[in-house]
Protein backbone atom coordinates (compact mmCIF):
# COMPACT_ATOMS: atom_id res chain seq x y z
CA UNK A 1 0.00 0.00 0.00
CA UNK A 2 1.58 3.47 -0.85
CA UNK A 3 1.98 5.86 2.25
CA UNK A 4 1.04 8.79 0.08
CA UNK A 5 3.90 10.60 1.59
CA UNK A 6 7.55 11.82 1.76
CA UNK A 7 10.28 11.08 4.18
CA UNK A 8 12.57 13.82 3.35
CA UNK A 9 13.75 15.88 6.40
CA UNK A 10 12.38 19.33 6.69
CA UNK A 11 14.96 21.65 8.83
CA UNK A 12 13.64 22.65 12.14
CA UNK A 13 10.69 21.22 11.67
CA UNK A 14 8.13 20.36 14.81
CA UNK A 15 6.72 16.95 16.15
CA UNK A 16 4.02 16.41 18.19
CA UNK A 17 4.35 13.98 20.70
CA UNK A 18 2.45 10.87 20.69
CA UNK A 19 0.62 10.46 24.14
CA UNK A 20 -2.81 9.34 25.43
CA UNK A 21 -5.61 11.49 26.49
CA UNK A 22 -5.42 12.45 29.90
CA UNK A 23 -8.39 11.09 32.03
CA UNK A 24 -11.15 13.58 32.81
CA UNK A 25 -10.98 15.48 35.81
CA UNK A 26 -12.39 18.48 37.78
CA UNK A 27 -9.45 20.78 38.48
CA UNK A 28 -8.20 21.50 41.72
CA UNK A 29 -5.42 23.68 43.12
CA UNK A 30 -2.20 22.40 43.45
CA UNK A 31 -0.49 24.50 45.55
CA UNK A 32 3.19 24.35 44.77
CA UNK A 33 2.41 24.25 41.08
CA UNK A 34 0.18 27.17 41.29
CA UNK A 35 2.75 29.39 43.72
CA UNK A 36 5.38 28.75 40.87
CA UNK A 37 2.98 29.67 37.64
CA UNK A 38 2.04 32.73 39.78
CA UNK A 39 5.75 33.66 40.71
CA UNK A 40 6.56 32.98 37.00
CA UNK A 41 4.23 35.79 35.74
CA UNK A 42 5.06 37.99 38.53
CA UNK A 43 9.13 37.76 37.41
CA UNK A 44 8.24 37.36 33.36
CA UNK A 45 10.32 40.16 31.98
CA UNK A 46 8.46 40.16 28.98
CA UNK A 47 4.61 39.98 29.46
CA UNK A 48 1.84 40.01 26.69
CA UNK A 49 -1.42 41.77 28.39
CA UNK A 50 -4.82 41.67 26.42
CA UNK A 51 -7.64 43.61 27.42
CA UNK A 52 -11.23 43.29 26.22
CA UNK A 53 -14.07 45.48 24.96
CA UNK A 54 -16.11 45.21 27.78
CA UNK A 55 -13.31 46.55 30.36
CA UNK A 56 -12.75 49.22 28.37
CA UNK A 57 -16.23 50.68 27.04
CA UNK A 58 -19.24 52.12 29.09
CA UNK A 59 -22.99 50.42 28.88
CA UNK A 60 -23.64 52.16 25.74
CA UNK A 61 -20.68 50.94 23.59
CA UNK A 62 -18.51 53.92 24.28
CA UNK A 63 -15.48 54.04 25.36
CA UNK A 64 -14.55 54.33 28.88
CA UNK A 65 -12.05 56.93 29.40
CA UNK A 66 -11.70 56.60 32.89
CA UNK A 67 -11.27 52.48 32.11
CA UNK A 68 -8.86 53.05 30.00
CA UNK A 69 -7.00 55.30 31.97
CA UNK A 70 -6.98 52.67 35.11
CA UNK A 71 -5.56 49.93 32.45
CA UNK A 72 -2.95 52.09 31.19
CA UNK A 73 -1.74 53.21 35.03
CA UNK A 74 -1.46 49.99 35.76
CA UNK A 75 0.60 48.77 32.87
CA UNK A 76 2.81 51.96 33.03
CA UNK A 77 3.44 50.70 36.78
CA UNK A 78 4.65 47.40 35.43
CA UNK A 79 7.10 49.18 33.18
CA UNK A 80 8.34 51.53 35.96
CA UNK A 81 9.62 47.87 37.01
CA UNK A 82 11.74 47.32 34.21
CA UNK A 83 9.85 44.79 32.54
CA UNK A 84 8.70 45.05 28.90
CA UNK A 85 4.95 44.97 28.09
CA UNK A 86 3.02 44.71 24.70
CA UNK A 87 -0.78 45.01 25.26
CA UNK A 88 -3.60 43.42 22.56
CA UNK A 89 -6.23 45.26 22.65
CA UNK A 90 -9.76 44.72 21.41
CA UNK A 91 -12.00 48.15 20.94
CA UNK A 92 -11.15 49.25 17.93
CA UNK A 93 -14.94 48.37 16.37
CA UNK A 94 -16.25 49.42 19.44
CA UNK A 95 -14.82 52.72 19.42
CA UNK A 96 -16.16 53.13 16.00
CA UNK A 97 -19.43 52.31 16.75
CA UNK A 98 -21.18 55.43 18.11
CA UNK A 99 -19.05 57.70 15.41
CA UNK A 100 -20.82 55.68 12.81
CA UNK A 101 -24.42 56.17 15.03
CA UNK A 102 -24.40 51.93 15.42
CA UNK A 103 -25.53 50.76 19.17
CA UNK A 104 -24.64 47.17 18.58
CA UNK A 105 -21.64 45.76 17.50
CA UNK A 106 -22.63 44.80 13.67
CA UNK A 107 -22.96 40.77 12.07
CA UNK A 108 -21.26 41.69 9.05
CA UNK A 109 -18.15 41.60 8.34
CA UNK A 110 -18.20 44.59 5.90
CA UNK A 111 -20.09 46.80 9.16
CA UNK A 112 -17.73 45.34 11.14
CA UNK A 113 -14.43 46.80 9.19
CA UNK A 114 -15.91 50.04 8.42
CA UNK A 115 -16.72 50.53 12.28
CA UNK A 116 -12.53 49.16 13.03
CA UNK A 117 -11.21 51.42 10.55
CA UNK A 118 -13.17 54.69 11.93
CA UNK A 119 -12.31 53.14 15.46
CA UNK A 120 -8.71 52.31 15.92
CA UNK A 121 -7.54 55.55 15.36
CA UNK A 122 -9.78 56.60 18.10
CA UNK A 123 -8.75 53.91 20.68
CA UNK A 124 -4.67 54.43 19.94
CA UNK A 125 -5.19 58.26 20.50
CA UNK A 126 -6.80 57.74 23.63
CA UNK A 127 -3.95 55.19 24.71
CA UNK A 128 -1.08 57.46 23.47
CA UNK A 129 -2.33 61.09 25.65
CA UNK A 130 -2.98 58.26 28.62
CA UNK A 131 0.83 56.75 28.09
CA UNK A 132 2.45 59.49 27.44
CA UNK A 133 1.85 61.21 30.93
CA UNK A 134 4.33 58.32 31.87
CA UNK A 135 6.66 59.14 29.18
CA UNK A 136 5.83 56.10 27.43
CA UNK A 137 6.27 56.00 23.77
CA UNK A 138 3.10 53.57 21.98
CA UNK A 139 3.49 51.92 18.82
CA UNK A 140 0.45 50.29 17.18
CA UNK A 141 0.89 47.04 15.46
CA UNK A 142 -1.55 45.44 12.90
CA UNK A 143 -1.36 42.05 12.16
CA UNK A 144 -3.03 39.25 10.00
CA UNK A 145 -2.68 35.72 9.97
CA UNK A 146 0.03 35.85 7.31
CA UNK A 147 1.62 37.63 9.67
CA UNK A 148 2.40 34.79 11.47
CA UNK A 149 1.66 31.85 9.46
CA UNK A 150 3.91 32.68 6.75
CA UNK A 151 7.75 32.65 7.39
CA UNK A 152 9.05 35.95 5.62
CA UNK A 153 5.91 37.99 7.42
CA UNK A 154 6.44 36.44 10.96
CA UNK A 155 10.31 37.04 10.73
CA UNK A 156 9.65 40.93 10.19
CA UNK A 157 6.85 40.93 12.65
CA UNK A 158 8.76 39.57 15.44
CA UNK A 159 11.79 41.84 13.95
CA UNK A 160 9.49 44.63 13.93
CA UNK A 161 8.18 43.95 17.74
CA UNK A 162 10.96 43.52 18.95
CA UNK A 163 13.11 46.49 17.77
CA UNK A 164 10.14 48.31 19.19
CA UNK A 165 10.94 47.15 22.28
CA UNK A 166 13.99 47.81 22.45
CA UNK A 167 13.64 51.39 21.94
CA UNK A 168 11.46 51.25 25.03
CA UNK A 169 8.33 51.48 23.45
CA UNK A 170 5.06 49.98 24.48
CA UNK A 171 3.57 47.78 21.27
CA UNK A 172 -0.53 47.95 21.18
CA UNK A 173 -1.38 44.87 18.88
CA UNK A 174 -4.81 44.64 17.44
CA UNK A 175 -5.72 42.19 13.96
CA UNK A 176 -6.03 44.33 11.07
CA UNK A 177 -9.57 44.35 10.74
CA UNK A 178 -10.15 46.31 7.77
CA UNK A 179 -8.25 43.87 5.80
CA UNK A 180 -8.76 40.12 7.45
CA UNK A 181 -11.45 38.33 5.31
CA UNK A 182 -13.70 35.99 6.81
CA UNK A 183 -12.13 32.77 5.91
CA UNK A 184 -8.78 33.55 7.23
CA UNK A 185 -8.79 35.64 10.56
CA UNK A 186 -8.33 35.25 14.06
CA UNK A 187 -11.66 36.30 14.56
CA UNK A 188 -11.02 36.97 18.62
CA UNK A 189 -8.03 38.68 20.53
CA UNK A 190 -7.74 36.23 23.29
CA UNK A 191 -6.40 33.82 20.39
CA UNK A 192 -4.22 36.29 18.62
CA UNK A 193 -2.89 37.55 22.16
CA UNK A 194 -1.48 33.62 22.90
CA UNK A 195 0.07 33.82 18.94
CA UNK A 196 1.96 37.36 19.90
CA UNK A 197 3.29 35.85 23.19
CA UNK A 198 4.55 32.91 21.07
CA UNK A 199 5.97 35.70 18.40
CA UNK A 200 7.69 37.97 21.37
CA UNK A 201 8.86 34.98 23.30
CA UNK A 202 6.91 36.61 25.75
CA UNK A 203 7.32 34.98 29.41
CA UNK A 204 3.82 35.19 30.63
CA UNK A 205 0.00 35.80 28.81
CA UNK A 206 -2.43 37.71 31.01
CA UNK A 207 -6.13 37.78 29.62
CA UNK A 208 -7.53 40.66 31.42
CA UNK A 209 -11.92 40.92 30.79
CA UNK A 210 -14.78 41.86 32.94
CA UNK A 211 -15.09 38.30 34.39
CA UNK A 212 -12.61 38.22 37.39
CA UNK A 213 -11.80 34.26 36.98
CA UNK A 214 -12.89 30.70 35.31
CA UNK A 215 -16.07 29.51 37.96
CA UNK A 216 -17.34 26.32 38.35
CA UNK A 217 -20.54 27.73 36.89
CA UNK A 218 -21.68 31.32 35.51
CA UNK A 219 -20.37 33.62 38.18
CA UNK A 220 -24.10 34.98 38.91
CA UNK A 221 -25.06 31.29 40.00
CA UNK A 222 -25.13 30.80 44.13
CA UNK A 223 -22.38 28.29 44.90
CA UNK A 224 -20.36 29.22 42.16
CA UNK A 225 -16.68 29.07 43.01
CA UNK A 226 -13.54 30.23 41.60
CA UNK A 227 -11.06 28.15 39.83
CA UNK A 228 -7.85 29.26 41.28
CA UNK A 229 -5.48 27.23 39.11
CA UNK A 230 -5.54 25.25 36.33
CA UNK A 231 -2.51 22.48 35.87
CA UNK A 232 -3.72 21.08 31.94
CA UNK A 233 -6.52 23.21 30.32
CA UNK A 234 -7.27 20.10 28.22
CA UNK A 235 -8.76 18.21 31.60
CA UNK A 236 -11.52 20.87 32.24
CA UNK A 237 -14.50 19.04 33.56
CA UNK A 238 -17.69 19.78 34.95
CA UNK A 239 -17.06 23.65 34.65
CA UNK A 240 -19.98 26.08 32.52
CA UNK A 241 -17.67 27.92 30.42
CA UNK A 242 -21.16 29.20 28.69
CA UNK A 243 -20.56 32.61 29.09
CA UNK A 244 -20.75 34.48 26.26
CA UNK A 245 -19.01 37.41 24.97
CA UNK A 246 -20.42 41.69 25.47
CA UNK A 247 -22.55 43.41 22.92
CA UNK A 248 -19.34 44.89 21.57
CA UNK A 249 -16.98 42.07 21.57
CA UNK A 250 -16.26 38.55 20.23
CA UNK A 251 -14.80 36.73 22.90
CA UNK A 252 -16.20 34.75 25.77
CA UNK A 253 -14.92 32.48 28.23
CA UNK A 254 -14.73 29.66 25.24
CA UNK A 255 -12.37 31.54 23.72
CA UNK A 256 -9.81 32.85 26.59
CA UNK A 257 -9.64 28.64 27.59
CA UNK A 258 -8.40 28.39 24.17
CA UNK A 259 -6.07 31.04 24.33
CA UNK A 260 -4.84 29.64 27.99
CA UNK A 261 -4.58 26.10 25.91
CA UNK A 262 -2.23 28.09 22.94
CA UNK A 263 0.03 29.75 25.48
CA UNK A 264 0.41 27.02 28.17
CA UNK A 265 1.19 24.34 25.21
CA UNK A 266 3.82 26.14 24.04
CA UNK A 267 5.33 27.00 27.23
CA UNK A 268 4.23 30.35 28.64
CA UNK A 269 1.97 30.62 31.92
CA UNK A 270 -0.99 32.33 31.39
CA UNK A 271 -3.66 34.11 33.81
CA UNK A 272 -7.27 34.97 33.45
CA UNK A 273 -8.90 37.99 35.48
CA UNK A 274 -10.53 41.26 35.58
CA UNK A 275 -9.35 44.34 33.98
CA UNK A 276 -9.67 45.80 37.39
CA UNK A 277 -7.21 43.44 39.08
CA UNK A 278 -4.59 43.67 36.02
CA UNK A 279 -1.64 45.20 38.76
CA UNK A 280 -2.43 42.52 41.41
CA UNK A 281 -2.65 40.22 38.64
CA UNK A 282 1.24 41.21 37.03
CA UNK A 283 1.99 40.88 40.72
CA UNK A 284 1.84 37.36 40.84
CA UNK A 285 -1.27 37.90 43.60
CA UNK A 286 -3.75 35.99 44.43
CA UNK A 287 -6.92 37.18 41.45
CA UNK A 288 -8.03 35.32 38.70
CA UNK A 289 -7.18 31.95 37.62
CA UNK A 290 -3.54 30.62 36.70
CA UNK A 291 -2.58 28.41 34.21
CA UNK A 292 0.52 26.25 34.32
CA UNK A 293 2.85 25.90 31.29
CA UNK A 294 2.77 22.52 29.96
CA UNK A 295 4.49 22.40 27.07
CA UNK A 296 7.41 24.04 25.27
CA UNK A 297 7.99 26.43 22.39
CA UNK A 298 6.78 25.60 18.63
CA UNK A 299 6.33 27.12 15.42
CA UNK A 300 3.33 29.77 15.56
CA UNK A 301 1.62 28.80 12.63
CA UNK A 302 1.37 25.37 13.61
CA UNK A 303 -0.31 26.63 16.78
CA UNK A 304 -3.00 28.84 14.92
CA UNK A 305 -3.53 25.41 12.47
CA UNK A 306 -4.13 23.43 15.89
CA UNK A 307 -5.70 25.50 17.71
CA UNK A 308 -7.52 28.72 15.88
CA UNK A 309 -7.90 27.75 12.06
CA UNK A 310 -11.16 26.62 10.57
CA UNK A 311 -10.88 23.93 7.94
CA UNK A 312 -12.06 24.57 4.77
CA UNK A 313 -12.31 21.20 3.58
CA UNK A 314 -10.79 17.52 4.11
CA UNK A 315 -8.58 15.54 2.64
CA UNK A 316 -9.29 11.76 3.07
CA UNK A 317 -6.19 9.54 3.30
CA UNK A 318 -5.53 5.68 3.14
CA UNK A 319 -3.85 4.29 5.83
CA UNK A 320 -0.35 4.18 4.69
CA UNK A 321 -0.54 7.97 4.52
CA UNK A 322 -2.12 8.29 8.13
CA UNK A 323 0.68 6.34 9.39
CA UNK A 324 3.34 8.62 7.05
CA UNK A 325 1.97 11.58 8.55
CA UNK A 326 1.34 11.42 11.99
CA UNK A 327 4.23 8.66 12.96
CA UNK A 328 7.08 9.86 10.46
CA UNK A 329 6.43 13.06 10.01
CA UNK A 330 6.36 12.95 6.25
CA UNK A 331 4.87 15.56 3.67
CA UNK A 332 1.15 14.15 2.39
CA UNK A 333 1.40 13.30 -1.77
CA UNK A 334 -1.19 12.80 -3.90
CA UNK A 335 -0.97 8.93 -3.85
CA UNK A 336 -2.11 8.99 -0.43
CA UNK A 337 -5.33 10.66 -0.79
CA UNK A 338 -8.68 8.97 -1.24
CA UNK A 339 -11.17 11.50 -1.69
CA UNK A 340 -11.93 15.36 -1.26
CA UNK A 341 -14.02 17.16 0.75
CA UNK A 342 -15.04 20.97 0.39
CA UNK A 343 -14.43 23.80 -1.56
CA UNK A 344 -11.39 25.73 -1.00
CA UNK A 345 -8.13 27.09 -2.65
CA UNK A 346 -4.14 26.76 -2.10
CA UNK A 347 -2.72 28.19 1.07
CA UNK A 348 -6.19 27.43 3.04
CA UNK A 349 -5.94 25.17 5.82
CA UNK A 350 -7.41 21.63 5.61
CA UNK A 351 -8.06 18.28 7.52
CA UNK A 352 -6.28 15.17 6.92
CA UNK A 353 -9.33 12.20 7.91
CA UNK A 354 -8.19 8.83 8.63
CA UNK A 355 -10.50 5.99 6.60
CA UNK A 356 -12.56 6.19 9.92
CA UNK A 357 -13.82 9.48 9.60
CA UNK A 358 -11.16 10.86 12.63
CA UNK A 359 -9.69 13.90 11.61
CA UNK A 360 -5.58 13.12 12.31
CA UNK A 361 -4.14 16.40 11.41
CA UNK A 362 -4.59 19.89 9.76
CA UNK A 363 -2.66 21.48 7.50
CA UNK A 364 -1.71 24.06 4.49
CA UNK A 365 -2.90 22.50 1.32
CA UNK A 366 -1.02 23.48 -1.57
CA UNK A 367 -3.83 22.97 -4.67
CA UNK A 368 -7.23 24.03 -5.43
CA UNK A 369 -9.66 22.05 -4.33
CA UNK A 370 -11.16 21.83 -8.20
CA UNK A 371 -7.25 20.30 -9.11
CA UNK A 372 -7.25 17.47 -6.38
CA UNK A 373 -9.59 15.34 -7.35
CA UNK A 374 -7.82 14.07 -11.04
CA UNK A 375 -4.73 13.96 -8.84
CA UNK A 376 -5.80 11.33 -6.11
CA UNK A 377 -4.15 8.05 -6.00
CA UNK A 378 -1.47 9.28 -8.31
CA UNK A 379 2.55 9.18 -7.80
CA UNK A 380 4.03 12.42 -7.77
CA UNK A 381 6.47 11.22 -10.91
CA UNK A 382 3.78 10.29 -13.01
CA UNK A 383 1.76 13.68 -12.38
CA UNK A 384 4.86 15.41 -13.39
CA UNK A 385 5.23 13.52 -16.49
CA UNK A 386 1.66 13.60 -17.59
CA UNK A 387 1.18 17.66 -16.55
CA UNK A 388 4.24 19.29 -16.03
CA UNK A 389 6.84 20.60 -13.10
CA UNK A 390 4.63 22.46 -11.26
CA UNK A 391 2.83 19.06 -10.02
CA UNK A 392 5.93 18.11 -8.22
CA UNK A 393 4.79 20.18 -5.48
CA UNK A 394 2.90 17.80 -2.08
CA UNK A 395 -0.24 18.61 -1.33
CA UNK A 396 0.37 19.18 2.33
CA UNK A 397 3.82 20.04 3.32
CA UNK A 398 5.00 18.67 6.29
CA UNK A 399 6.00 21.89 7.66
CA UNK A 400 2.62 23.59 7.52
CA UNK A 401 1.00 20.40 9.39
CA UNK A 402 0.18 19.69 12.43
CA UNK A 403 -1.09 16.42 14.14
CA UNK A 404 -4.09 16.80 16.47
Amino acid sequence: MSDGATDAPAAGAATRPQRPEPAPRRPEPVEGRAADTRHQIAAARRVVVKVGSSSLTSPDGRLDLDRVARLVDALAGVRQQGREVVLVSSGAIAAGLAPLGLRRRPRDLATQQAAAAVGQGLLVEQYMQRFARHRITVGQVLLTVEDVTVQSKYRNAYRTAAKLLELGVLPIVNENDTVATKEIRFGDNDRLAALVAHLVHAEALVLLSDVPALYTAHPETPGAERVRDVVDVGALTGIDISRRGSAVGTGGMVTKLEAARIATSAGIPALLGAADDAAAALAGQDVGTAFAATGRRRPTRLLWLAHVSDAQGSLVLDAGAVQAVTQRKASLLPAGITDVHGSFTAGEPVDLVGPDGAVVARGLVSYDAADLPQMIGQRTGDLVEERGAEYARVVVHRDALVVL
